[in-house]
Parts: C-alpha cells; structure tokens; sequence
C-alpha cells in the first residue's frame, strides 16, 4: 500500500520516515518529495508499505501523531489522476 504522509517538517529525511513507519512492518520505500531546483523537501512524502495491515495499523497510530515536533497527516495514498491539483 502506497501512503501519503503531509506536513513533514523539512528536516525529515527519507530515512527518519522509513524508520517511524518500521515500528509497524516492513516498509518497501520511504521518500520524502523535494523541489527540483533547490533541493528543499515539500513537506509531504511517501510510503510504501507491502502489508496492507501493517499499512493499516500505521495510518491508524500516526495520523495526527507529532514526527519531528509537527503534527502529521497520514492517509493512503491517491492515484495521481484523483489526487487532483493541491494548489
């Protein structure tokens, strides 16, 4: 299951976010999403996860919980044709 994890703080890596979601499975991938051109993260990233419980129970425990002092949201993750523009 891919999911969706908003309002990162910019000093999350790919590797802080592999590592909070381990707690509840194997994690496939971890990415935080960065602008092309500075490098700086967006905020949001990525995980997959290839447990759809495990996935589960990790939206269930840390949607709203605090990584790196910000309060998070965690959802599964949209195709892109659905997700729309988040302008």
């Amino acid at each position: 299951m891919n999911i969706y994890v908003g309002n990162l703080s910019f000093k999350v890596s790919d590797q802080d976010l592999m590592e909070v979601f381990e707690e509840f499975g194997d994690v496939t991938s971890a990415k935080v999403i960065k602008d092309r051109e500075t490098g700086r993260s967006k905020g949001f990233g990525f995980v997959e996860m290839e447990n759809n419980d495990e996935a589960q129970a990790a939206i269930d425990e840390l949607d709203g919980a605090e990584i790196n002092g910000r309060t998070v949201k965690v959802n599964k993750a949209r195709p892109k044709e659905q997700a729309g523009n988040r302008r």
